[in-house]
């Protein structure tokens, strides 16, 4: 057994498998950081991404986890050069491609946060079929976050929610956060438990903004390339010696 692997099972025997969060979202940043300092291009950080993203859902499912959300792409991210977009969604297709009949194996449900209506055509009917082809699955929502901005999606549930208000399907004096809920993208999910933020960043960049109101943040200076399953249970360790008081004493 390798000094890694030894480091990995302590790790994990640490873990309180009775107090597990639910839900974990990540925000996978620090890519273009990881292949700089590698003197690489952007790239090869966003290839080297996928493989971690390959090898959290995994460690997150064997776990027994339920909810695993990850952030993708943002609406902000169209920013960026046109290059590093179009190698983004082409390491997206090559994921689902390649994937998706072990996601499907493994009982694993795909869910997308965002508008992928914007999606270049072969990526976005490539998410369309993960998701009817996972539809039915119930281990474990491994929610991906595309072309996804929170105040975007509080913006749209609202404008949702108005016009279900003047057809008369829901009453104004009813409305409260349980009934906004089912106005986003995590209708019928918990709120995440754990937020994690590799790369040494401290801020949400627009992720999940109404879900996150009482989740737990752990930042770590690893870059995503370089978050493997130990640096998950790290945090798993961190978050279950927090005590959550939801606003109480």
């Amino acid at each position: 057994m390798s000094r890694d692997e030894i480091n990995t099972n302590t790790l994990l025997s640490k873990i309180d498998m009775d107090k597990l969060p639910k839900h974990v979202a990540i925000i996978m940043d620090g890519n273009g950081r990881w292949a700089r300092k590698r003197l690489l291009p952007r790239t090869a950080g966003h290839r080297e991404g996928v493989e971690r993203v390959k090898e959290i859902v995994e460690a997150a499912g064997n776990l027994g986890i339920p909810y695993l959300t990850l952030y993708a792409f943002s609406t902000e991210n169209w920013g960026r050069p046109k290059e590093e977009i179009d190698t983004l969604m082409k390491l997206l297709v090559e994921y689902l491609k390649k994937e998706l009949t072990t996601l499907h194996k493994n009982n694993v449900k795909i869910n997308i946060l965002g508008n992928i209506d914007d999606l270049p055509a072969l990526p976005r009917e490539e998410v369309k079929k993960a998701v009817e082809k996972t539809k039915n699955n119930d281990k474990m929502n491994l929610n991906i976050a595309l072309n996804y901005g929170g105040r975007n999606e509080i913006v749209n549930g609202i404008k949702s929610l108005i016009k279900d208000v003047r057809s008369g399907d829901v009453i104004l004096d009813e409305i409260n956060e349980e009934v906004f809920k089912n106005y986003l993208f995590t209708r019928n999910q918990p709120d995440p438990d754990l937020l994690i933020r590799p790369s040494g960043e401290k801020r949400l960049s627009n992720f999940l903004l109404y879900q996150v109101a009482y989740t737990e943040f752990v930042f770590s200076d690893v870059y995503w390339p370089e978050f493997n399953t130990e640096q998950l249970y790290k945090s798993l360790i961190e978050y279950q010696s927090r005590k959550r008081r939801f606003g109480g004493i």
